[in-house]
């Protein structure tokens, strides 16, 4: 599901927020954390992990080779260190294609 950059209006989510946006669970978000050093959500007093509207990006730029493309673990890890600025651009562009479509539906429906 793809969250569009309009949608997030706050500056802090909850990661029950987050797994609820990608329909993942908590675990594997905590998981992916240790995983990948692009994600670095930051903490609260009490420990609680509060994402940004830029770690909620980075994370769906790893849901997108993981979960939609079929990358392993390491294979995604590669793909960001190598091309990262290649992935944020086509991230980039899909956002802007989902957003045309979006307003094109409005349209048919008018």
């Amino acid at each position: 599901m793809p969250i569009n950059k309009e949608e997030l209006t706050k500056l802090y989510y909850s990661i029950g927020e987050v797994s609820k946006m990608f329909d993942v669970s908590k675990s594997l978000i905590r998981f992916w954390e240790s995983e990948f050093d692009l994600l670095r959500p930051h903490k609260n007093s009490k420990g609680d992990r509060r994402f940004t509207q830029q770690n909620i990006n980075q994370f769906r730029l790893i849901y997108h080779l993981v979960k939609e493309r079929g990358f392993t673990l390491d294979g995604a890890k590669r793909e960001l260190k190598e091309n990262k600025d290649r992935q944020i651009k086509k991230q980039e562009a899909m956002d802007g294609l989902y957003k045309l479509r979006n307003f094109l539906e409005k349209m048919k429906e008018e």
